[in-house]
């Protein structure tokens, strides 16, 4: 049975649907990676997968690695849309994926932000990307190895939350500012995290098989 709740009351949610003691696990940042990011994705309507996503985490449900999104969720905290409009999107999202085989095995997302309404104004929330808080939480939960995890985001602050929770590496995908992305990225290797650019999810979970790097 899924654990579903907003661990907090406020800003924190969680789902999970079990323990995986001592696996390693691929942790997804959700927007940009996963469906499109159309800034602020609150309708379910709206939700457009991302070209071969959801066969690639079938790959990984398949080799029996676990699936955990780890998503900022500002939008919320600045009041554009609720946490009932955000559990709609993700039961979209799961709809999507069902439809190829594929499911994720946990989320957490956070919705405080500097800039956030009362109630959500933290600034640098433990769990806020690119603070490593939902991952450590994740593996708290699920009894996850995060030496042998890898992270795959669009924003060099997905891959900071990696390295501050201690992952093995993590993939970059393209975004808007590409530079600014790039230059993280950047000084994330000077600073010994291993990572890479790739185009897509797709591409992630191939090159993680192929070079071996993939979490045992």
């Amino acid at each position: 049975m899924n654990d579903m709740r907003l661990v907090d009351g406020i800003g924190l949610w969680c789902e999970t649907t079990g323990r995986f003691d001592g696996k390693a696990a691929l942790f997804l940042d959700r927007d940009g990676v996963i469906v499109e990011d159309t800034h602020y994705l609150g309708r379910r309507e709206d939700v457009r997968m991302m070209p071969g996503a959801a066969a690639a985490i079938a790959s990984c449900n398949t080799a029996g690695i676990p699936v955990v999104i780890v998503t900022n969720q500002a939008g919320i905290g600045r009041g554009y849309y609720g946490w009932p409009d955000f559990a709609a999107v993700q039961i979209a999202i799961g709809e999507e994926l069902a439809r190829e085989g594929a499911h994720v095995d946990g989320t957490l997302a956070c919705a405080y932000h500097r800039d956030g309404l009362a109630s959500f104004d933290v600034a640098d929330h433990p769990w806020r990307k690119p603070e490593p808080g939902m991952i450590v939480e994740a593996a708290r939960l699920m009894g996850l190895s995060l030496p042998g995890s890898w992270i795959v985001g669009d924003r060099a602050g997905d891959l900071m939350a990696g390295r501050a929770a201690g992952l093995a590496g993590g993939i970059l995908l393209p975004h808007a500012d590409r530079a600014a992305e790039q230059e993280g990225m950047e000084a994330l290797r000077a600073n010994g995290f291993a990572c890479v650019s790739l185009p897509s999810l797709a591409a992630a979970v191939d090159h993680l098989t192929r070079t071996r790097c993939w979490p045992k």
